[in-house]
């Protein structure tokens, strides 16, 4: 019920910030425009979230004939999750990384990068698909997906609105605020987005990792992992849209400073920590 109500609370907020987001661009006109495009895009994204996901990621479908071990890693798994098997996907990528997405259990898949099954031993590979399939377990992927591509959504308008602003392809006299309403569009929009998203995203990686120890026996595979993802996306950042960025299990982007506050997942450091507290209270030593 928790998970339910968490999940209807950040669709709903995020489609709050869309609607308000017409409002201050096309005043009462676009309250209506934006309500009706926020009510047909959380059903669209719904039914097809992971099918938009996986097209934007470049994912394609990943046979078992293709790579076996990896299969029967992945059908493992599902038996100790108490999941139905997913959908295997390869994204064609030297980062290490990978995701899942779906509507639900009955309807989920994972996609794995090139980089992950080619830089990352086997008992780190489990590691990370265990901690794509704590997702599935939680019912995180709906939320995350629906949140990233409703980010997306937001942050693309706003890019329209400032190119139109900036190339003189608008009429800021629309905007009931005018000049302002403009500018608070294009810059406060993406950033409440990406608010929202954080106001959930860094406990539920959390809540995965240690998800992902149980299924596991230890956090010690997980957190090798975590140590690899984080080399890998430094010497090799992933060409992603911003918003989709929650649903990898590491920031495909290359963080540093002053972003890292705004990344929607907790310090790879502080993920490591954490399991290795875990391990430690089950007497188990690194």
């Amino acid at each position: 019920m928790t998970t339910r109500l968490r999940t209807w609370l950040l669709i709903s907020g995020l489609s709050a910030l869309l609607i308000g987001f017409g409002a201050l661009v096309g005043g009462t006109g676009g309250i209506v425009v934006f309500a009706i495009v926020a009510a047909v895009f959380n059903l669209v994204m719904y039914w097809f979230s992971d099918r938009l996901a996986l097209r934007a990621s470049h994912a394609k479908p990943f046979p078992e004939e293709q790579a076996p071990e990896l299969h029967a890693m992945v059908y493992e798994l599902a038996q100790r999750a108490g999941v139905p098997v997913p959908r295997l996907y390869l994204i064609q990528s030297e980062q290490p990384n990978a995701f899942a997405t779906g509507r639900n259990k009955e309807h989920a898949a994972v996609a794995v990068t090139e980089g992950l099954l080619r830089h990352m031993p086997a008992e780190q590979v489990r590691g990370v698909l265990a901690h794509e399939f704590a997702h599935i377990k939680n019912r995180d992927v709906l939320v995350q997906t629906i949140a990233a591509m409703i980010g997306a959504a937001i942050a693309a308008i706003a890019n329209i609105l400032q190119f139109s602003f900036l190339f003189g392809g608008g009429d800021e006299d629309d905007s009931p605020l005018g000049f302002i309403g403009v500018i608070a569009a294009i810059i406060i929009a993406p950033l409440a987005a990406t608010l929202l998203q954080l106001a959930v995203s860094r406990q539920r990686e959390y809540l995965a990792d240690a998800t992902a120890a149980d299924f596991l026996g230890e956090g010690r595979p997980l957190a090798q992992a975590l140590g690899t993802l984080e080399r890998g996306v430094q010497a090799a950042p992933m060409a992603v849209n911003p918003a989709t960025e929650a649903m990898y299990i590491a920031n495909p982007l290359r963080a540093g400073g002053t972003s890292s506050l705004f990344s929607t997942h907790p310090p790879i450091q502080a993920r490591i920590e954490k399991l290795r507290e875990r391990d430690l209270r089950a007497g188990i030593v690194w």
